[in-house]
């Protein structure tokens, strides 16, 4: 199958749920898991603390040899993995998103509304060497999200970003403009 793909985005863009309906076709393990696994990770009453520098020499040292054909989660892009899938939400379906399923505090949705609207996953996981593919998850089913990321995982090919821009959409202009920062 070649080397894994990091599979991230923006907090309630899909990445689990995606990697949930390609569980049954593709070797899957989430960023945490993977650091937890290797003793870098620690359980903390909020969630995991990662080791990310340890982690990102851990994966360097077993390049090629993962047993996976994804990595999932919104720090898998800070990994030294060749191959990126970001998943894009628009800034206001991921905000509706992250309420409805009460992720997170007032703050930290805000937050992610922001990160999404300036791109922030995306342009982290930009890199010399590196092949990104953007896919846009908005009104469509995590069925049709999955079969479009087995199809980048099959075929990989050329990078493909760049073709979102939720800033054009006066919407989310607005709406970072009206933030008090």
């Amino acid at each position: 199958m070649g080397p894994p793909i990091a599979l991230t985005g923006t907090p309630g863009t899909g990445k689990s749920s995606v990697a949930r309906v390609l569980a049954s076709r593709f070797r899957s393990v989430e960023v945490g898991e993977l650091a937890l696994s290797w003793g870098l990770a620690r359980r903390r009453a909020q969630g995991l603390t990662v080791d990310l520098a340890g982690l990102r020499r851990a994966v360097r040292r077993r390049a090629g040899r993962l047993p996976y054909d994804l990595v999932v989660g919104h720090l898998s892009h800070l990994l030294p993995l060749t191959d990126v899938i970001v998943l894009r939400c628009h800034p206001e379906e991921l905000l509706r998103r992250l309420t409805k399923a009460r992720r997170g505090s007032s703050t930290d949705r805000q937050e992610n509304y922001v990160a999404e609207a300036l791109d922030l996953v995306l342009l982290e996981a930009l890199g010399p060497g590196r092949r990104v593919w953007e896919v846009d998850t908005t009104e469509r089913t995590v069925a049709a999200v999955a079969r479009e990321v087995a199809r980048r995982v099959r075929e990989r090919g050329r990078s493909d970003f760049g073709g979102i821009d939720w800033l054009s959409d006066p919407l989310v202009t607005a709406h970072l403009l009206d933030r008090k920062l």
